[in-house]
């Protein structure tokens, strides 16, 4: 999987933006509706965060 600054996955519980890609962690915005673009900002390690994204669908 390769992993890439702005990219906006599908998974079961809402949609998933990547804000910041680091070497070894990724800042990411769980989105519920991507009409208002609401979120809440949270951090993990890559590990964490392609384990998380099993699954899930790329937007765009």
């Amino acid at each position: 999987m390769k992993l890439l600054q702005g990219q906006i996955w599908r998974s079961s519980e809402g949609y998933v933006r990547v804000v910041n890609l680091e070497r070894l962690k990724v800042g990411y915005k769980k989105i519920s509706n991507m009409e208002s673009g609401e979120g809440t900002h949270h951090e993990a390690t890559k590990k964490e965060f392609c384990r998380m994204l099993k699954g899930a669908t790329l937007v765009g």
